[in-house]
């Protein structure tokens, strides 16, 4: 097969955070791989990197060798060494990492002009190193309320990918192999690609605006439109529930009519569900942001901590203060 015409050959550093999520990272590096077996030469190469040089253990339990320090990195930042782009590889627990000379590595990198991304969580990283103020970014959907809270000045989205002039952000999961196919089109265009995608076995280039989560129809079993309309409704206001009266306006139905559709296709009263789901986000806020407790009972939509403690407790049997506790402990970088 004759090689196919040139492209730039970018290096690629990818810092290994504590907990990071495999899924996210095979899935951004195996493409790069096979881009250059496709290709029939280098176009990318890349560098595994940690906080101190170190292995780095993954959320499940894999370890992974890395072959270079965020000290070394730094110095290669001037030298023939510099890369081209460096991601940031993170997944649960991402809110405890807290390594000063991995922030200021990836601000230097960025502000040299090298192009600065994150994989799975690594959106949070890169708002802590100061790098996502008034820029978009993306993140995985159960992180998202926590970053929000955390970070008002990002502007972050629930899509697979954002790519803001030369930050790269994704949701995680098989997100990092949508982002990385958009950047090797970008790169060695869309015959590369294409070949690439039938090695990976994947039919189809998702766009960057492609939802995260299945939708409600396939998350709940739900087919009725007019319930389905109630949950997004209830969905996008947590903060400020909705009365029973306004969700019913909403969707053209009486107050009656709704509590019947929700008994029938739900098996609980509208109320009910709209208060799950408000736990629902309070438990991912507990579990994955520093926010005060009386804050995530305002971000959810409680006019008082005690009243959020006790429906809280009432669903899922502890306290939030119990929940809290309950999260495991991370070294900071």
């Amino acid at each position: 097969m004759d090689p196919l015409p040139q492209g730039p050959k970018r290096t690629i550093i990818f810092l290994l955070v504590p907990n990071f999520s495999m899924i996210a990272f095979a899935t951004a590096i195996e493409p790069l791989r096979i881009a250059n077996r496709t290709v029939g030469r280098e176009v990318y190469r890349w560098r595994l990197t940690s906080t101190d040089g170190g292995s780095v253990t993954a959320s499940n339990g894999v370890t992974v060798s890395v072959s270079t320090s965020v000290e070394e990195e730094r110095r290669a930042l001037s030298g023939e060494k510099r890369p081209s782009m460096v991601f940031a590889c993170s997944g649960i627990f991402v809110e405890d990492f807290s390594d000063k000379a991995a922030f200021a590595y990836l601000r230097e990198a960025h502000q040299r002009g090298i192009s600065v991304g994150g994989l799975c969580t690594g959106a949070w990283i890169l708002a802590r190193a100061g790098i996502l103020s008034n820029r978009r970014c993306a993140i995985h959907w159960e992180n998202l309320a926590s970053f929000s809270e955390a970070f008002p000045r990002s502007d972050v989205y629930a899509d697979l990918f954002e790519i803001d002039h030369n930050i790269y952000t994704c949701a995680g999961g098989t997100a990092s192999l949508d982002m990385m196919l958009a950047l090797i089109q970008e790169d060695q265009g869309e015959e590369v690609v294409n070949r690439v995608c039938e090695q990976a076995l994947t039919d189809r280039v998702r766009g960057a605006h492609d939802r995260q989560r299945l939708p409600l129809r396939a998350r709940l079993g739900v087919q009725h439109t007019k319930v389905l309309r109630a949950i997004e409704i209830m969905e996008a206001n947590l903060a400020d529930p909705l009365s029973l009266s306004e969700l019913a306006a909403h969707i053209g139905l009486s107050r009656r009519q709704v509590e019947r559709l929700f008994e029938k296709e739900m098996g609980r009263s509208p109320a009910r569900y709209y208060l799950e789901i408000r736990l629902d986000r309070a438990r991912h806020l507990l579990l994955q942001s520093q926010l005060p407790i009386v804050d995530i009972a305002i971000a959810c939509g409680f006019v008082s901590a005690s009243h959020f403690s006790k429906c809280y407790r009432e669903l899922y049997s502890r306290s939030p203060h119990q929940e809290r506790a309950m999260r495991p402990a991370m070294s900071a970088g």
